[in-house]
């Protein structure tokens, strides 16, 4: 199991490293377009083996040829986000490092699984998507992770419970559109609506769809990494160890749920061949609509990028 990870930057090296520990491959390797930075991150993470009791190699490049023969390719290249920006003000800048990213790696693997962290997330899988030429199976987004970990989280926080008895789902676009989805969600199989006032349960679901805002406004000149990392490392796991999680990610819809031919986040099978199935859950109507809604944000970006994809 050979794993690239394109962005040396917060994102990419966290989660290289993190893949590395796991023993998720035999090689890792950190690309970056700035010379030295990958080599000497790696290197780092390398020399850190022998107290983390890991055997994996992990490489840092600028060059792509060091990137063939990849089985998965994790994609965070792109300028993160600084105060008072949202998700779409960095679509053109992103859509055209992704798009030249993503026409590099499949030159040299022929049939890679691309996962997604750049933002904003969901267009830019569907960037990774024209451009690879890849099955819809193989092109997916982290997204729907991350959201819902940061809704865990606040959850537990208030109910002051172990994060691991909390489920949850988180929908849709990655931005302010996202969609929480309260029925589904619950502490020990207890729904959440007999735990928590109809209040609290409002404010922490704008608490999510506002968490990276929030991460980026205390940051200054950055944004989130650590979250990002492990949630997309958490979808790792779930292809290379062929477990079919249930995760949400950001999949391309063929008519569930009423939308066609967008990258939403949705409840997804994951194993060894990428996506394995979209589950279509049941959601009530105001869900519903704030999903079509969400999906129509994500289609109209798309559709202004249709010359830079062509």
């Amino acid at each position: 199991m050979k794993i690239t990870v394109i962005g040396a930057g917060h994102v990419g090296a966290t989660a290289a490293h993190r893949i590395a520990e796991q023993q998720l491959a035999n090689t890792v390797v950190l690309f970056d377009i700035l010379e030295g930075i990958p080599q000497g991150k790696a290197l780092d993470m390398y020399e850190s083996g022998p107290v983390g009791l890991f055997d994996t190699k992990v490489y840092g490049t600028t060059d792509y040829n060091d990137t063939a023969d990849s089985d998965i390719i994790l994609i965070t290249a792109g300028m993160a986000r600084k105060p008072g920006m949202s998700r779409e003000d960095l679509l053109m800048k992103n859509a055209t490092i992704v798009k030249e990213v993503t026409d590099q790696v499949v030159r040299y693997s022929k049939n890679p699984i691309i996962i997604m962290v750049s933002n904003p997330l969901d267009i830019m899988t569907h960037v990774g998507y024209i451009r690879s030429k890849l099955p819809k199976e193989r092109v997916l987004g982290m997204a729907g992770v991350l959201d819902s970990a940061r809704f865990r989280s606040f959850i537990a926080e208030e109910l002051n419970v172990s994060m691991r008895d909390i489920n949850a789902f988180v929908l849709g676009g990655h931005g302010d559109s996202m969609v929480p989805v309260v029925k589904y969600t619950s502490v020990a199989g207890i729904p959440l609506t007999e735990l928590m006032a109809q209040d609290t349960i409002e404010q922490l679901v704008n608490r999510t769809r506002k968490g990276g805002a929030e991460i980026v406004n205390y940051l200054k000149n950055g944004s989130a990494y650590y979250a990002p990392a492990s949630s997309a490392v958490e979808m790792i796991d779930a292809i290379v160890n062929d477990r079919k999680r249930i995760l949400p990610c950001s999949a391309l819809l063929d008519g569930q749920y009423g939308i066609n031919n967008v990258y939403i986040g949705a409840p997804v099978k994951l194993g060894k061949n990428g996506i394995e199935q979209i589950l279509e859950i049941d959601l009530d109507a105001p869900e519903l609509d704030a999903l079509r809604k969400s999906a129509a944000i994500v289609e109209e970006n798309c559709n202004n990028l249709a010359s830079l994809l062509a």
